[in-house]
């Protein structure tokens, strides 16, 4: 008991110590001061009257939402007494294992920058910066040769159901009772009026709780927001026109990363191609962020170092490259496509993507044991697998076609890209719902996919052939597939 008290203490002090560097605490303390004036506010009861002030004022909610917020990506408990590396990675064996792929990373990158000679990073000259400011709300009109660029890698290289009560038979769900069969006021009617009344609530953890049975078209981007707890304000779009300024002054080698891979994967998308200029531009702000850095204190990764020219092996020459810590993989802009039919400001669709990153994304490319981490959602994708389809499981390792080779790259991406859109964002609604990737991108939907197409699969006699099986996903509905796996598996 006691420990725990002490845990919770520990915790409380370090949301406290974080939100007091954030632009919220510094809201609250002019408020409080400015409350001073308001003739209800007495001497005497000086604390309990400015608590009662931000209670009606809506400032206590905004409270609350940070603080939730904080708690959603506050590292599991550890020991108090444990070393700091514990806090990114408890297991020796995956520290080592991390370490030894970003140093395969680094050392790609490294390679191309001297195959190449091209630097990590440039100023531009004046000339070029006012081409691509011209040009920044077109860049997909742009066409570099990147013939001689690749991705740094691909993911083929880096290769408890009643938590999920909610997505039970007997409960409604968007994405299936809203079908054209079912009569609207029979679950969608409520549940949009419920929807509304959270959104005018302003509560993150009511939000959060709501999007579980499924979030209605028309409120979905103010009901991400509220759980990320977005609100663009006016310091936020200037942030982002800062780094808009760094792009545009400086060149770096990922920019061409980015711009490769965007035009391998999203401008080949019948969903996503038309979002091409949004896609660059989020992305090459994102690369500039160095805010993003701090995900690294709960992440098992470390950003990558480079050192100033002529002081290799010198720590204080050296720098984050790229600045956000973060080298992009073929790949890497499906995870902010989805998000542009959803939001259509340029800042506010760069804050929800890299709050979701930041949250969970970034646990889909690094070596960790964390529940919600690639390698976590393998070992529980191919248990089920083994459990609940045995013989499928043996027949597909016979022929050579191991199923986690096939459904690695969808757990990688979150499933963008291979899903329908708004079954992706059906599906997204559930990992923000319950604060995880563990079963919903990772290893429920992936055996549930391999249970509906069961019958075709054990006709196979290759790798290929199974590959085309399972090649298109677009026509797959989320939702039926989700629940029948969770519920309806006989064991």
């Amino acid at each position: 008991m006691l420990q725990e008290e002490s845990d919770l203490s520990l915790i409380i002090a370090q949301i406290v110590q974080k939100l007091k560097g954030s632009n919220l605490y510094a809201q609250l303390e002019r408020q409080a001061w400015a409350s001073l004036q308001r003739p209800e506010i007495k001497l005497e009861s000086l604390k309990e009257d400015i608590k009662e002030f931000f209670k009606i004022s809506g400032w206590e909610k905004k409270l609350q939402n940070a603080v939730y917020s904080e708690l959603s990506v506050f590292p599991l408990p550890s020991h108090p007494a444990a070393p700091p590396e514990h806090l990114k990675e408890p297991l020796v064996y995956m520290r080592k294992a991390q370490g030894s792929w970003e140093k395969r990373i680094l050392k790609s990158l490294n390679s191309m920058c001297t195959e190449l000679s091209i630097p990590l990073a440039r100023k531009r000259p004046v000339g070029e910066q006012k081409e691509l400011l011209n040009k920044w709300n077109e860049m997909g009109t742009d066409e570099p040769d990147l013939s001689l660029f690749r991705p740094v890698y691909a993911p083929k290289d880096f290769l408890e159901k009643e938590f999920f009560v909610e997505l039970g038979l007997t409960t409604g769900q968007l994405g299936i009772d809203d079908s054209t069969q079912v009569p609207p006021e029979l679950f969608e009617n409520e549940h949009v009026r419920i929807g509304q009344k959270v959104l005018a609530e302003q509560d993150s953890a009511a939000a959060q709780q709501y999007v579980r049975q499924g979030s209605p078209t028309a409120l979905r981007a103010e009901l991400w927001a509220l759980i990320l707890n977005i609100s663009s304000q006016p310091e936020d779009i200037l942030y982002y026109e800062q780094l808009k300024t760094n792009v545009i002054q400086h060149d770096l080698l990922v920019d061409s990363l980015i711009y490769k891979d965007v035009k391998l994967t999203a401008s080949n998308d019948d969903y996503y191609f038309v979002f091409e200029d949004y896609l660059y531009q989020v992305l090459l702000c994102f690369s500039r962020d160095t805010s993003v850095l701090g995900h690294f204190a709960y992440s098992s990764a470390s950003p990558p170092k480079s050192y100033i020219r002529g002081k290799l092996g010198l720590e204080e020459y050296a720098v984050f490259y790229p600045p956000n810590g973060v080298i992009p993989f073929h790949g890497f802009s499906m995870y902010v496509a989805p998000l542009c039919f959803l939001y259509h400001e340029p800042s506010k669709l760069y804050q929800i993507f890299r709050e979701m990153y930041v949250r969970f994304f970034f646990r889909l490319h690094s070596i960790s044991s964390h529940p919600s981490g690639i390698v976590s959602l393998c070992l529980l994708f191919e248990t089920l697998l083994q459990t609940y389809l045995p013989q499928l499981f043996y027949h597909l390792r016979e022929i050579g076609a191991q199923p986690l080779r096939i459904s690695f790259k969808w757990m990688v991406r979150a499933f963008s890209g291979y899903l329908a859109t708004d079954q992706l964002l059906l599906l997204w609604d559930r990992i923000l719902g319950y604060n995880t990737l563990e079963i919903l991108a990772g290893k429920i939907l992936a055996a549930a996919v391999f249970a509906f197409r069961a019958v075709n699969l054990m006709e196979v006699t290759s790798l290929a052939a199974a590959e085309a099986v399972l090649a298109d996903l677009s026509t797959l509905k989320v939702m039926p597939l989700l629940q029948i796996f969770l519920f309806a598996t006989v064991t």
